[in-house]
């Protein structure tokens, strides 16, 4: 799942949540849902930490390079 694009861990997060809401989703299934979504949750927590990382760095470069 650590692979997965950010794009799509959010559109899963969404259908989850949406059947949670609905109540489509079974007392049985309801813990491996949560645990899944929690999952999706902190890997996009990841990518927007790292991608805010990465534009800090290019900024950051590009303000330098400014300055010469």
């Amino acid at each position: 799942m650590a692979d997965m694009k950010y794009s799509k861990a959010m559109q899963r997060l969404e259908e989850i949540i949406k059947r949670i809401e609905n109540d489509e989703i079974d007392i049985d299934e309801l813990s491996e849902q949560v645990k899944e979504a929690v999952t999706l949750v902190r890997l996009c927590k990841d990518k927007i930490e790292k991608a805010d990382l990465e534009v800090k760095e290019v900024v950051d470069g590009f303000e330098k390079e400014q300055e010469k």
